[in-house]
């Protein structure tokens, strides 16, 4: 990914023209997308990824026996995911046939790049950790932070606005413009030129910009964003089985700027496996959770060396009420928002009948590569269900000219399998290409 842009963001999409990004607005249903015009040139994302990350409070990223663990590189074998590792062959937490549907979706689609997460919110084992490059060399982009976060640091901004301004769901703020960028009148409230309303919650549904804008202008410190954005693990490595590089933060004290940055319109860089980490945290209530991907360690013999601790680690990273709230919010990004076509089909029957997901997305345009990158992370189900484990999902896809697919569709139909795959009535396999994706000859290790 081309470093250096500036960033500017409309509705959870932004556009990169040049060295500038500019907003559009999230796509619904008969809206089109207005042309965008450039912002003026901010500083760069190397200057963003110098800020200095808070003094390091969680535990060793790698344990010393995973070191060398190369998630570049998964085998399925017969059905049992492994790695090579320094100490010996890592069998990993990963279901091949969740594992092997990510990757045929992302391959079938002939997406140019791409990375899928699937964790379970409770034990923080992953599921599924694939990462694509279409005939390029293999890289793991589910650790690399070199995406802005654009809409999904509304997520970040929301908690703050929660437990710092005491904001809620219902909050409601009336705005007009912002769609396509922030300047300093759509920050002031003017009743008069103000012709939409809406609640907090419905900003983050369809990613309102303006909304988040004033609020945070009007309601928080540079601080306040900043101290809230680290404690969902920004400016600092997030404790893993590989290195992570972490995902960057710089909150500017110009008010406009400031203003932006909340907004989710530039300043910030995130992983993949850093936004599923972000969703487990709202879906676990406020914690935080290390998540895992090695199971154990066993050598030339088939002796285990290592193996993972029964009892993953946490810390709280939010309050408990306002983690309820956001997950709140973040549903009607799929019951009404920005993601309601992809989990729906063209006569509104959900594609995930009696599960119901909460998720965030964001889009941007490399306008001189023209390539074009979406993100979708979230949980589902939204809130826990007896009988049914709950997991979290961030999606990162990155496409030519023509779009094959978009990550919230490719996060829906990673869940759809995963949910198919626990038999859950309604909820059939997805497909790509005419055939069914998943589910690899054992014989062949092929489709």
């Amino acid at each position: 990914m081309r470093r250096g842009p500036a960033f500017a963001l409309v509705g959870g999409a932004c556009l990169l023209v040049a060295s500038t990004l500019v907003e559009r607005p999230a796509v619904h249903a008969g809206t089109a997308i207005p042309a965008g015009f450039a912002e003026p040139p901010l500083p760069p994302l190397a200057r963003i990824a110098r800020a200095e990350a808070a003094p390091e409070e969680r535990a060793p990223s790698t344990p010393l026996p995973v070191a060398g663990l190369d998630l570049a590189h998964i085998a399925l074998g017969d059905g049992v995911p492994t790695a090579t590792a320094r100490a010996g062959r890592a069998q990993l937490t990963l279901e091949a046939d969740l594992q092997q549907t990510a990757a045929a979706l992302m391959r079938g689609r002939h997406l140019p790049e791409a990375a899928v997460v699937l964790m379970n919110v409770a034990s923080g084992r992953l599921l599924v950790y694939a990462s694509h490059v279409e005939g390029g060399p293999d890289r793991d982009l589910c650790v690399e932070a070199t995406a802005p976060s654009a809409s999904v640091f509304k997520i970040v901004t929301a908690a703050a606005l929660i437990e710092d301004a005491h904001l809620g769901p219902d909050t409601r703020q009336c705005y007009l413009g912002g769609e396509q960028r922030i300047g300093a009148l759509d920050l002031v409230d003017d009743p008069q030129r103000d012709k939409w309303c809406t609640t907090l919650a419905g900003a983050m549904g369809r990613s309102i910009n303006a909304v988040f804008a004033r609020l945070a202008k009007e309601h928080l410190t540079p601080e306040q964003l900043d101290a809230m954005a680290r404690r969902f693990g920004y400016g600092q490595s997030l404790p893993f089985d590989v290195p992570v590089q972490p995902s960057a933060i710089h909150v500017p004290n110009d008010p406009l700027e400031f203003a932006r940055t909340a907004a989710g319109f530039w300043n910030s860089t995130l992983s993949p496996i850093g936004a599923a980490e972000i969703s487990a945290i709202v879906a676990r209530g406020g914690e935080s959770i290390r998540p895992r991907i090695v199971d154990k360690i066993v050598d030339g013999s088939g002796a285990v060396v290592w193996a993972a601790p029964d009892t993953p680690s946490s810390s709280r990273a939010i309050a408990s009420d306002a983690a309820e709230k956001i997950a709140t919010m973040m549903r009607h990004t799929v019951s009404d928002g920005t993601s309601w076509r992809a989990f729906h089909d063209p006569r509104g029957g959900a594609f995930l009948p009696g599960v119901t997901v909460a998720g965030k997305t964001g889009t941007l345009t490399d306008g001189q590569s023209h390539r074009y990158y979406t993100w979708f992370t979230g949980f589902a189900p939204s809130q826990p269900e007896p009988g049914i484990e709950q997991v979290a999902v961030a999606v990162l896809v990155v496409n030519g000219p023509t779009w094959q697919i978009k990550a919230n569709a490719l996060a829906r139909d990673v869940l759809r399998a995963y949910f198919a795959s626990r038999g859950l009535k309604g909820i059939t396999r997805p497909s790509y290409g005419g055939r069914r994706a998943g589910g690899f000859d054992r014989r062949t290790r092929r489709r």
